[in-house]
């Protein structure tokens, strides 16, 4: 099994969106990060050629990064789960992962610091972070038996302007 884990593309400032009174819940992406993560995709497209599943954090930067990845991909439906969330624990992931193994790749979309909590966590068993991933960026994480502490092979880590290089 595969995952694919992808950090939302940029969104409005938190402070500047604080102040209009909305949850931070409802932060959407910029116009740049739009433009940005659709460019990424199309350059993520070209090194992984099919995903199965693409879930997303409920928090609308995350889905609306999963909308664009899921039109360049061609996919009608991107699914939600919680165990992407800021404030879950990792186990809560893996066992969400557990249950889809046999899907293929399996992306998901989500946010900083617990995405990359959470690869390091898949890759060492350590639960502070030892990988960068900036907005936009993507890994992939192989495993060969199920998904838990220590069991990820990390394949590669791509900053999101080398995601947008591999666009044609």
């Amino acid at each position: 099994m595969k995952l694919l884990i992808i950090r939302h593309a940029i969104a409005e400032d938190k402070e500047v969106w604080a102040q209009t009174g909305a949850i931070d819940d409802d932060r959407p992406l910029t116009t740049e990060g739009r433009e940005k993560m659709a460019r990424g995709a199309a350059g993520l497209h070209t090194i992984i050629s099919d995903i199965k599943l693409l879930a997303t954090s409920p928090l609308l930067r995350a889905r609306q990064t999963g909308e664009i990845v899921a039109t360049e991909y061609g996919l009608s439906i991107v699914s939600t789960t919680e165990t992407l969330l800021p404030s879950e624990p990792f186990r809560s992931f893996a066992d969400w992962l557990t249950s889809r193994a046999n899907k293929g790749v399996i992306a998901v979309v989500g946010h900083e610091p617990h995405l990359s909590g959470l690869a390091t966590w898949l890759l060492t068993g350590a639960e502070e972070s030892r990988l960068e991933l900036k907005k936009g960026a993507a890994c992939l994480i192989s495993f060969d038996e199920t998904p838990g502490p220590g069991a990820g092979r990390l394949r590669w880590s791509l900053a999101p302007a080398q995601l947008r290089g591999l666009a044609s």
